[in-house]
């Protein structure tokens, strides 16, 4: 009588060839995770210099910091810093990183 189902062996190396696969795959992710960060980084200050012409147009001045389009509404709070951990300062009417 036979029965049609896997042995130790077979489930041995399909466990291994899955093992092997994560190994290749895993370190390309995590080399991917800096730019995507640095990528949302650039958008968020992207977001941050439409906030900033939109304040000069409402206000009619320009915003010295962040802050202060947080306290006005134009960005919510904990948009001052990137997701790659940078605050966000703005100098000369621009948003930039450091």
């Amino acid at each position: 009588m036979k029965k049609n189902a896997f042995t130790i062996l077979e489930m041995m190396i399909v466990l291994l060839i899955m093992a092997i696969l994560l190994l290749i795959t895993l370190p390309n992710i995590q080399q991917k995770e800096a730019v995507i960060r640095n990528k949302g980084c650039q958008a968020l200050i992207e977001i941050v210099n439409s906030q900033i012409m939109l304040y000069e147009i409402n206000e009619e001045s320009t915003p010295d910091s962040v802050n202060q389009l947080i306290e006005n509404g134009y960005l919510k709070e904990g948009q001052q810093t990137c997701p790659n951990g940078k605050e966000i300062v703005i100098i000369d009417g621009q948003a930039s990183s450091q």
